[in-house]
C-alpha cells in the first residue's frame, strides 16, 4: 500500500468517529477551529507570504491565493456560521408501516468520505473541512502546489481542533500536493465515496474524464449580464461593474456583457469611465467596437472570446437586437453557472428567468451573489453546474445521501 493510499484508508477508518460524535462535540470542534484562525493568524500569513513569493508578480490569479487579516477573519466567521447551521444528517425523510408489519424509515446520512481536488485558494481547505465536519463526513483534500505552505498550516489547525473535541483527527487529511497524488485518488473507490473538483474548466474536465470515484462537478463560469432595452442604465452600469471588478478572479464574475441595440450607445458611454478606472480590457464585436472607440483598453473580439472564462479584468462585449438574440447567445456560450438580466420590464425578466438554463439566474442583480454564504447557506464547496444530486452552491444541505432502515420481527419474503 502506497503512502497516499494509506492516508486515504486512515481517513476512511476514522470517519466512524465523526458519524458517532455528539452534536456538541462537532459544534465545539468548529468553534475551536474558528478561534484558532484568530490565534494563529501570524502563522497563516507567514505561510501564505511564502506561497505568494513563489508566484509570478502581477498574475491576477494571485488574488485567489492571497490571505490577509480581513480574509482570515472572514473565514473564521464563515466557520462559526456553519457551526450554527442545523445538522443535515439524521433527518426523517419517510416513515411507514407495511402490510406485512415491517417498519420502514428513510433518513439522511453522511456521504462518508468526501474527496476534493482544488486549485490555489487556501480558504477552500477550511470551507470544505468545516462543511464536512458539520455534516459528519470525513474529507480527503488535495490542494495545489501554489498553496502548499498555507494548506499545511490549515490542516494542522483542523486536526488540532478535531482532537480537542475528542474526534479522530484523521477525519481530515491533506494529501501531498504532487500531481501524482491525483491518480491514486482517482482509483480509491474502496475508500472515497465522492470526488469534488473545484477550479478551472480544464481541472474539472480532467477529473471528470479520469476518475473512477463518482464525481460531483463544480463548474467553471462563463457568466453573462444582459442589459435589456428597458433597463435603468445607471443601475445597469453599477451591476455590470460590480459583476466584473469586485473580484474578477472568481467563477461568478461577469465574462460577457450583452447590450440591447436601442440603449447600446447611451449605456456604453456611461460604462466607459468606471471600467477605465479599473483598467478593464473590453473585447468588443464590430457594433460594440464602433460605440466604444476611444476607450483606452479596447480590443477586437473573436468568437472564442465569447466562450471564455476570463478570471481577470477582461470582458467580452456584444450588441444584440433583442432578448431573443441575447437568449440565443447565452444558450450557445453559457456554462450554466450564473446569468443576469437588467430590465424594468417584468415580463422580460420573467421570460429570462424561465428560459435561461443555469444554476443561478438573476434579474436586476449582480452575478457575484452566486455563493453559499451570500445565499444564506454558510460556506460552500463550489458551485455545481450539473443537474444530478445538487445544483448551484454545493453546501451543507447537499453533503448527505439517504439510508433505508427496516425493522422487522421475523418477516420473510414469500
Amino acid at each position: 500500500m502506497t503512502k497516499v493510499e494509506s492516508l486515504i484508508k486512515k481517513t476512511y477508518t476514522a470517519a466512524v468517529s465523526l458519524r458517532g460524535a455528539e452534536a456538541r462535540q462537532i459544534k465545539e470542534v468548529l468553534k475551536t477551529l474558528a478561534d484558532s484562525l484568530d490565534a494563529e493568524m501570524k502563522a497563516l500569513l507567514k505561510a501564505n507570504a511564502k506561497d505568494l513569493s513563489r508566484q509570478e508578480p502581477g498574475n491576477p490569479r494571485n488574488d485567489r491565493l492571497m490571505l490577509n487579516e480581513q480574509r482570515i477573519r472572514g473565514i473564521a466567521a464563515s466557520i462559526r456560521k456553519v457551526s450554527r447551521l442545523p445538522d443535515p444528517t439524521g433527518k426523517l425523510l419517510d416513515k411507514r408501516k407495511l402490510v406485512n408489519g415491517l417498519l420502514v424509515e428513510k433518513r439522511s446520512v453522511p456521504l462518508g468520505v468526501v474527496g476534493a481536488i482544488y486549485e490555489s485558494r487556501p480558504n477552500v481547505t477550511f470551507d470544505i473541512a468545516a462543511l464536512c465536519i458539520r455534516s459528519r463526513n470525513a474529507c480527503v483534500l488535495k490542494g495545489s502546489k501554489e498553496a502548499e505552505e498555507t494548506n499545511k498550516v490549515a490542516i494542522r489547525l483542523i486536526k488540532k481542533a478535531l482532537q480537542a473535541g475528542g474526534i479522530d483527527p484523521d477525519c481530515a487529511t491533506l494529501l501531498p500536493s504532487e500531481r501524482e497524488t491525483v491518480q491514486e485518488l482517482f482509483t480509491a473507490t474502496r475508500w472515497v465515496d465522492v470526488l469534488i473538483p473545484r477550479g478551472s474548466d480544464s481541472l474539472i474536465r480532467y477529473v471528470r474524464e479520469n476518475s473512477r470515484v463518482p464525481v460531483i462537478e463544480t463548474g467553471a463560469g462563463v457568466c453573462h449580464v444582459y442589459v435589456q432595452a428597458m433597463a435603468d442604465l445607471d443601475q445597469a452600469v453599477a451591476i455590470a461593474v460590480n459583476a466584473k471588478v469586485s473580484r474578477p478572479s472568481v467563477c461568478n464574475s461577469m465574462d460577457s456583457l450583452l447590450v440591447d441595440r436601442k440603449v447600446a450607445s447611451a449605456f456604453l458611454r456611461k460604462l466607459q469611465a468606471p471600467m477605465k478606472g479599473y483598467g478593464v480590457e473590453l473585447y468588443a464585436e464590430p457594433a460594440a467596437y464602433g460605440l466604444l472607440k476611444g476607450y483606452p483598453y479596447l480590443k477586437k473580439a473573436t468568437n472564442e472570446d465569447f466562450g471564455k472564462e476570463w478570471l481577470s479584468l477582461k470582458c467580452a462585449v456584444k450588441v444584440v437586437d433583442n432578448i431573443d438574440e441575447a437568449l440565443d447567445h447565452i444558450r450557445q456560450y453559457s456554462t450554466r453557472h450564473s446569468e443576469a438580466i437588467v430590465s424594468k420590464d417584468k415580463k422580460m425578466c420573467e421570460r429570462f428567468l424561465a428560459e435561461v438554463d443555469a444554476a443561478a439566474v438573476y434579474t436586476n442583480a449582480s452575478t457575484r451573489f452566486t455563493d453559499g454564504e451570500e445565499l444564506g447557506l454558510g460556506a460552500e464547496i463550489g458551485i455545481s453546474t450539473q443537474k444530478l444530486h445538487a445544483r448551484g452552491p454545493f453546501a451543507l444541505e447537499k453533503l448527505v445521501t439517504e439510508k433505508w432502515l427496516i425493522r422487522g420481527n421475523g418477516q420473510v419474503r414469500p
